[in-house]
């Protein structure tokens, strides 16, 4: 975690907008296989639509307003009123993503606005200088009470209400774009959003290819074990 925090600090301090085409790429890669995962899961027709379409808007809504409400910037370095809740909040999320297909963790912080200000906080902390610590708690809490209480949420949603839970993570992952749009925004020193004239097609073409790779190989390696299970 230490080593990635370190590379991922410079990469988007120096490389933003190919980085965040390569996210982009991430999750255009992810939804068709999310779909494919759980195409017995989607059914309810227009009322799973609308689930899609809360998802979406959640994250859409939370992406502009931190872009838009005064004060919705984060600086673990000196921490304003709201941060350590926003901080705490952002953690628990962040570690419910292991639950859930197809969204990752530093998604859900891009989403929030965290996800630099985490990761430098963390270069800032190897370099000891310390002034992040107490910011870096708050994440730490709600890590740890995510993991004791959203991500048994979120295992319930998936066991009870699948069909809607998975129409809405979809939401979530096509709206995530906007936020990793923005995510150059949230820099230190903030830059221009994502857009025709700094896209990287080749980032995002490698993230493509990055995603469906794995899937190949984890379903080749799925292939390979039933094999060797009907062989025994």
């Amino acid at each position: 975690m230490a080593l990635a925090a370190v590379a991922l600090s410079a990469l988007f301090e120096q490389h933003i907008y190919e980085v965040s085409s390569l996210f982009v790429g991430f999750i255009v890669g992810a939804v068709p296989l999310v779909v494919e995962e759980e195409k017995e899961n989607l059914h309810g027709g227009w009322r799973g639509f609308a689930f899609f379409l809360i998802g979406l808007a959640a994250v859409a809504g939370i992406t502009w307003a931190n872009g838009h409400v005064q004060g919705g910037g984060m600086d673990l370095r000196e921490l304003s009123a709201g941060t350590p809740v926003k901080l705490f909040f952002a953690g628990m999320l962040a570690i419910s993503a292991m639950f859930l297909p197809g969204i990752s963790g530093s998604t859900l912080l891009l989403v929030f606005g965290a996800y630099m200000p985490v990761i430098t906080a963390i270069k800032d902390v190897l370099s000891f200088d310390f002034s992040c610590l107490p910011g870096l708690s708050y994440f730490g809490g709600g890590i740890l009470a995510g993991a004791v209480t959203t991500v048994k949420a979120v295992k319930l949603c998936l066991d009870k209400f699948r069909s809607q839970t998975v129409y809405a993570i979809l939401g979530m992952m096509v709206g995530s774009i906007y936020a990793i749009i923005m995510g150059p925004t949230t820099l230190e020193v903030p830059a221009e959003p994502l857009g025709n004239e700094n896209f990287s097609v080749v980032s995002c073409i490698v993230g493509l290819a990055l995603v469906l790779g794995m899937h190949l190989f984890a379903s080749c390696r799925r292939e390979d074990g039933a094999k060797g299970s009907d062989s025994e």
